[in-house]
């Protein structure tokens, strides 16, 4: 068989061809490289600064010399708003990754590390999956305080118990398999299963997770910033800045105050849920190119 043929049959590349046969996961990937991008390399460029106070320009209309507007305080909204965007993806995708790790530590551990170890993992994913999550959100960022570390803190502890279901209900089956069988037979260990097979045999719940996930941690950042308990000014992020601007008079008169972040949230939100639902759909060996 020529290696052209192998990479074709390759199942990632056939992920791939489902995943571009996917029109709404085309428009959702199109779009969030349409907000991601700028928001990557807008700070690279020389006199941006979003603190940076105009006091000729308070609660400026939108014109040449300041895109969006300005803010109360004279603030170039534009610059706020990309380095609003780049403080959620850092907190969100931070988050992400400390929930995927301790998800798939807990699931794999359950499925590979004998009857107490399942019994001790599952009671523990229970207890935090039957608590409110809006109230565990709440309680833990009073708990833990403003600031990046804080707010990565509280969303990872707030998403993993779902992957960690997954992750174990996935591995169970694994484990029966001939290859796990013959590899704890020889002597493998709990790390070793997982490294070597849990992790490569969950690499497509991982994908889906975090491309869903990475939407609710963003959404989920702008909510506890609005409310005055994750990102503190004067550090932008689309949650604070939608909480400067709820007053009655920003609402009426200044409306590209909130337009502009809360415009960047939704396509931001948008565009992921499209990209992980297409993911979702090409990782499903059963899915047909549409």
């Amino acid at each position: 068989m020529s290696a052209l043929a192998t990479w074709r049959g390759h199942p990632l590349t056939q992920a791939a061809g489902r995943f571009a046969g996917n029109p709404l996961a085309m428009a959702g990937l199109i779009l969030l490289l349409a907000v991601l991008l700028p928001v990557i390399f807008y700070g690279m460029l020389p006199g941006v600064d979003p603190n940076a106070i105009d006091l000729t320009a308070l609660n400026a209309p939108p014109d040449a010399a300041h895109w969006l507007g300005t803010d109360g305080v004279g603030r170039d909204v534009l610059a706020r708003v990309m380095e609003g965007g780049r403080i959620s993806l850092v907190v969100a995708g931070s988050a992400v990754c400390v929930s995927m790790l301790i998800g798939f530590l807990v699931g794999a551990v359950a499925a590979f590390g004998g009857a107490l170890a399942n019994a001790a993992a599952m009671r523990a994913t229970d207890l935090a999956m039957t608590l409110p999550p809006v109230v565990l959100l709440l309680v833990l960022a009073s708990i833990a305080g403003q600031g990046i570390a804080p707010t990565i803190l509280v969303i990872s502890l707030l998403s993993w118990p779902v992957l960690a279901r997954l992750v174990r209900a996935r591995l169970l089956e694994l484990r029966e398999r001939e290859f796990v069988v013959a590899a704890r037979g020889m002597g493998g260990g709990v790390w070793y299963l997982m490294t070597r097979h849990a992790l490569p045999n969950c690499f497509d719940i991982l994908i889906v997770f975090a491309t869903l996930q990475l939407a609710q941690a963003i959404l989920a950042e702008a909510g506890l910033s609005f409310l005055g308990m994750g990102i503190p000014p004067p550090a932008a992020s689309w949650g604070n800045m939608l909480n400067a601007a709820r007053s009655t008079v920003v609402l009426e008169h200044y409306p590209w105050q909130w337009l502009s972040p809360g415009i960047a949230l939704l396509l931001s939100e948008l565009a992921i849920n499209f990209v992980g639902d297409g993911m979702s759909a090409a990782l499903n060996p059963r899915s047909e190119v549409g």
